[in-house]
């Protein structure tokens, strides 16, 4: 506990539990709240995590379960700790015992909740416990795949695109993400605690300041949204005062994993400094509890863009009706969908990855057979630094004569009377 209240003071972040939620202005108040055009299973949903928190939490009262800095100091960090909520299966139980080479490990009570206790192949349960695939280094697979590091210029910054950066402001994750692209990085929290990263932030903005093409700021890290309002406003007025500076952007899964963090003394702050976006990273239906409903109204409410990240995962996400509900129920919390991503090489992570014809197969499950809103862009992250690269199923068959053959959401063939380059000019 004490070397978690160290790491969150000298990052900026709020001692857990440091105030009690009936005194504390940052406090999310979170109660139960009905969802409307929802269908029986989030009730069951609801149910399900009372009986875990009756369980397991009996005397916690539900203002101090409700209070991000009591989750926070309350993770799932070990086996042992584990092993008190959840059955492991045998390959989770030889993950967990596979030493130094395991990704970053910690859960939240919250998100714990969510998590069937019995069934391994539970989808949001692979996604942050362990299993064997991740000891298993395949081809092409790299502890940086996307050659962040050879685009840093300056610690914690990658600048690849030419009128964008990404800051990385923190380590520190409330969940960590079996497959996540900077386990490289991630997860260091007592390494991150000795003040380093105030230094690489002052460089990183120092760079930011020296050039003047840069017009755009995604803020990630870790998850920024894990360090106190104070250090997150500061971070924001020093990139507020750079002229050149248009829109920032913060890239987060606290919506889904710790939703009693967007708390109204957050929110009032961030509205200050529009043009501000949020990007939510979202994997499962079964995220969509109304506690994240509730957090992206707080967020959505106070004028900020909301749009979805989402990682196809094998066996988690991998299916044209999955993919679709939890568009839908994005969209019903005013989230709009975004990107898909392929799922990166990291090291460990062909347990995940799926053949790149099923993102095809479930864009094409989508376009046409759902609101346009619903369909996000399906994107490779090119490894060794190429930048992100949309793809899309054959809607062009070809050309004959003057027209362009196209195939549209049913399969049919259609005829466009194409215009020549020179607009058909004598």
């Amino acid at each position: 506990m004490r070397e978690l209240q160290s790491l969150i003071a000298e990052n900026g972040e709020e001692p857990p539990g440091g105030h009690s939620p009936q005194t504390s202005a940052g406090t999310s108040a979170f109660r139960q709240m009905p969802m409307q055009g929802h269908d029986h299973r989030h009730a069951r949903g609801n149910v399900r995590r009372s009986a875990f928190r009756d369980q397991f939490f009996a005397g916690v009262s539900l203002d101090q379960w409700n209070d991000w800095r009591w989750q926070l100091s309350h993770r799932i960090r070990t086996r042992a700790e584990l092993e008190r909520f959840v059955r492991l299966s045998e390959n989770e139980l030889a993950a967990m015992d596979g030493g130094e080479s395991l990704l970053p490990f910690a859960v939240t009570p919250y998100y714990l909740s969510l998590v069937s206790p019995t069934n391994p192949d539970d989808p949001v349960r692979r996604t942050v416990i362990p299993t064997v695939g991740e000891l298993k280094i395949m081809a092409g697979e790299a502890a940086d795949p996307l050659g962040e590091d050879s685009h840093s210029p300056v610690p914690g910054l990658v600048h690849r695109y030419p009128d964008r950066v990404l800051f990385l402001v923190t380590q520190v994750c409330s969940t960590y993400c079996r497959y996540c692209t900077r386990s490289r990085r991630v997860g260091d929290e007592q390494h991150h605690a000795q003040g380093a990263r105030r230094a690489d932030t002052r460089a990183a903005l120092d760079y930011i300041r020296a050039h003047a093409e840069i017009r755009d700021v995604l803020i990630s890290g870790g998850d920024p949204l894990t360090m106190t309002d104070e250090r997150l406003e500061q971070l924001l007025r020093e990139l507020r005062s750079i002229p050149h500076v248009e829109i920032i952007r913060i890239g987060t899964k606290i919506p889904a994993v710790l939703p009693m963090r967007i708390t109204p003394s957050l929110v009032a702050m961030l509205k200050k400094h529009h043009p501000l976006y949020v990007s939510i990273h979202a994997t499962h239906p079964a995220e969509l509890t109304p506690q994240m409903i509730q957090a992206c109204a707080r967020l959505a409410d106070a004028g900020i863009p909301l749009g979805s990240q989402t990682v196809l995962l094998r066996g988690i996400n991998d299916s044209v009706d999955t993919m679709k509900e939890l568009m839908h129920r994005l969209l019903l919390a005013r989230v709009r969908p975004y990107y898909i991503y392929q799922c990166d090489p990291i090291h460990g992570s062909g347990h995940f990855r799926t053949p790149i014809a099923k993102g095809l197969e479930i864009i094409q499950g989508l376009r046409g057979h759902t609101s346009g809103y619903a369909v996000p862009a399906y994107v490779v992250d090119a490894p060794g630094g190429g930048g992100k690269i949309p793809l899309l199923p054959d809607y062009v068959v070809g050309r004959e004569g003057g027209d362009l053959i196209l195939r549209n959401y049913e399969g049919h063939l259609f005829r466009y009377p194409d215009i020549p380059a020179d607009g058909g000019a004598p």
